[in-house]
């Protein structure tokens, strides 16, 4: 992984929390999980707590609520991590560029209704649908070399 200098000084600025709230983006919270698991040698359970931290202390100095229906979301938060280490890129634009990054994304596994419970902002919930499944890749796995079982497996079927 070639982490930018770039990348790394938005994941400074998110860490102590003077990012500005407009430069909080989806592709800033890929840039961040990207930076992030970097940082914990490809751990998803470890990167998962450190953004878990990292993003309701960004969302209180922000004015953001973390509320059973605002703020940090636990399943949207360990998909993206699961999948920036799926995907394995070497740059920011690999990364944003991968369908499993999309905005979109996670829709594809989960119903809009489970997804956006208040049970799913609070830990991770198992997706309730597939879309398209496609190929199957080491599905008990997020990543070659990746300390952590996946808890979304289907996350290798999205290309």
């Amino acid at each position: 992984m070639s982490i930018t200098p770039d990348a790394r000084r938005l994941h400074e600025r998110l860490l102590d929390r003077t990012l500005p709230k407009p430069e909080w983006t989806h592709e800033a919270h890929l840039i961040a999980c990207w930076v992030d698991l970097d940082e914990h040698d490809g751990d998803v359970d470890s990167t998962v707590d450190s953004l878990r931290d990292a993003i309701r202390s960004y969302n209180e100095v922000t004015g953001v609520a973390n509320t059973p229906t605002s703020g940090y979301h636990e399943t949207l938060t360990r998909y993206y991590v699961e999948a920036v280490a799926a995907v394995g890129a070497t740059s920011v634009e690999e990364l944003l560029a991968d369908q499993r990054c999309s905005r979109g994304a996670p829709l594809r596994l989960w119903s809009k209704e489970r997804l956006f419970s208040p049970e799913a902002r609070a830990t991770a919930v198992p997706p309730d649908h597939h879309d398209d499944p496609g190929q199957v890749s080491d599905a008990g796995r997020v990543s070659e070399g990746t300390a952590t079982e996946s808890t979304f497996p289907e996350i290798t079927r999205l290309r």
